[in-house]
């Protein structure tokens, strides 16, 4: 990934580098394949009215993604400097979560790692290449487990902003019921450890 401008506007490439260890002509066609999918999946959290980096350009051949460049800082960094804005943070992340949820639409690596704050106040969810648009309970249950893992592991300490996450998540997801008891099935299988 490098910083570039595009058309005036600042920017940013995730380009898929080339495997040395596939045949040539698969690696292009994966990653080709991936390209697409990622910029599927962002443009469909967009539509859903999730704030992802605008696409400026796709390029299938080069296997660029040419998007928009986030200004903020990431929310992993924020939740670890200002707890006392962790609460009202965590209610966002759940709403936003949920958002996406709500359109079929998991992440695939959900952690604060992956959201930047804007200086507008607004929640940037990014890298959604192991996303999917078409999510099924069991992708929603792994987002959420993650997002439960990394704040267990990142930002311990923050138990009642977890749950106030959790809470806002359950409040704004149609069907939080069902992803919450496969979070706890995942869990008590042992996957995603």
């Amino acid at each position: 990934m490098y910083r570039t401008s595009y058309l005036g506007r600042d920017a940013v490439v995730k380009t898929r580098i080339p495997k040395g260890y596939r045949h040539p002509e698969l690696d292009l066609r994966l990653r080709s394949a991936r390209t697409k999918h990622e910029s599927k999946v962002m443009i469909e959290a967009r539509k859903a009215g999730v704030r992802t980096p605008v696409i400026y350009d796709i390029d299938v051949k080069r296997c660029d993604i040419t998007m928009e460049y986030i200004t903020g800082r990431k929310m992993k960094d924020i939740l670890d400097a200002e707890p006392s804005r962790a609460k009202e943070l965590c209610e966002m992340i759940g709403r936003t979560v949920a958002k996406l949820h709500n359109a079929g639409i998991s992440h695939g690596d959900l952690t604060t790692s992956n959201m930047i704050l804007m200086p507008d106040g607004e929640l940037c969810i990014f890298d959604l290449s192991l996303g999917t648009a078409t999510a099924d309970i069991e992708d929603l249950g792994v987002d959420i487990h993650l997002l439960q893992r990394a704040f267990t592991s990142a930002h311990s300490g923050l138990d009642d902003e977890l749950k106030a996450l959790m809470d806002s998540y359950a409040e704004h997801m149609k069907d939080s019921k069902n992803v919450i008891r496969r979070v706890e099935d995942i869990r008590s299988r042992g996957r995603y450890t």
